[in-house]
């Protein structure tokens, strides 16, 4: 049995089709409205602020993996995500189960110098501060060896169907509306973004390979990083049209953040945006050259036309 617990996500709903086709059809789904999959997926509603609730959910499993996410505001994150990623663990403990851990790179510093397993977390911000002490919690976890769990961390999603990120909002969702696409801050920089499937994919491989565990893991990306400018570009050369495209400040987020609250929530985020983002996915790639990852080209291309 392998469980997901915030299975309605996009990662979610991804990593449990890539469990299904290569790994195991014993499934078992978690969150507070679960939906079937597969006809063999054994589904659970569970709150995870309840701190029984997510001990009946795991029982039984082999691995569980935690993907869960919350919108983004902050008082939210500051009233739960903490306490639900604890209650979890102390789940997983209870049960004695293999545990994966997917994280971002909030905690990352906001510069333009490579990222690696290695990174020091320097959080600023709410947001990042929270994240960081999820995180720090699940590490003391694995130095503690109680049970065995391995952290998979991603950068900025981009991807088919529900994928929710800043750039894709404002990049990939504009294009799909016939409306402007607009690069944040600046069109100039190098930005990582991390292709759905193949976070999931690569999840689900480690999740399954028993060397795996014990360690922090970057998902795999395309190196081959473009800026905003590049992307759009690309994009207008695939629907075979020039794309008209611009770049919203962050003097306009800081205005419109005045306004309206999901905008106040990205402005902590901006500084990435200012400089290359560089997130490097060696380690991965170098345990497992077999896996091959998706172009930003076929990225794009699939979501722009499919």
């Amino acid at each position: 049995m392998q469980t997901i617990l915030g299975a309605n996500g996009q990662i979610g709903e991804e990593l449990t089709r890539e469990l299904y086709r290569n790994y195991t059809k014993d499934l078992r789904l978690v969150s507070r409205n679960p939906k079937e999959i597969h006809t063999s997926d054994e589904l659970i509603s569970a709150d995870l602020m309840d701190t029984e609730a997510p001990q009946a959910a795991v029982k039984g499993s082999e691995i569980v993996y935690i993907t869960v996410g919350l919108p983004m505001d902050t008082e939210l994150w500051e009233a739960q995500y903490v306490q639900m990623i604890k209650n979890a663990l102390d789940a997983c403990l209870k049960a004695e189960t293999k545990l994966v851990f997917f994280d971002n790179t909030y905690m990352y510093p906001k510069t333009a110098e490579p990222q690696t397993e290695a990174t020091a977390f320097t959080p600023k911000g709410r947001k990042s501060e929270i994240r960081a002490e999820m995180t720090e919690m699940i590490l003391e976890e694995m130095e503690k060896q109680r049970i065995e769990i391995l952290i998979c961390r991603a950068p900025e999603f981009y991807g088919p169907d529900k994928t929710k990120s800043i750039s894709h909002t404002f990049v990939f969702d504009k294009i799909k509306e016939g409306k402007e696409p607009k690069a944040i801050v600046r069109d100039d920089v190098k930005r990582t973004l991390i292709w759905t499937p193949d976070a999931s994919r690569a999840m689900a491989l480690l999740g399954n390979t028993p060397d795996a565990y014990g360690q922090s893991w970057h998902l795999p990306c395309d190196d081959n990083r473009l800026t905003y400018k590049e992307i759009i570009d690309l994009a207008g050369e695939i629907l075979g049209r020039n794309l008209k495209q611009s770049i919203i400040s962050k003097q306009e987020f800081e205005e419109e953040s005045i306004r309206y609250k999901h905008t106040e929530e990205l402005l902590e985020l901006l500084p990435r945006y200012e400089v290359d983002n560089l997130f490097l996915s060696d380690k991965f790639k170098k345990r497992f050259p077999e896996f091959r990852v998706t172009t930003y080209e076929e990225g794009i291309r699939k979501i722009l036309t499919e």
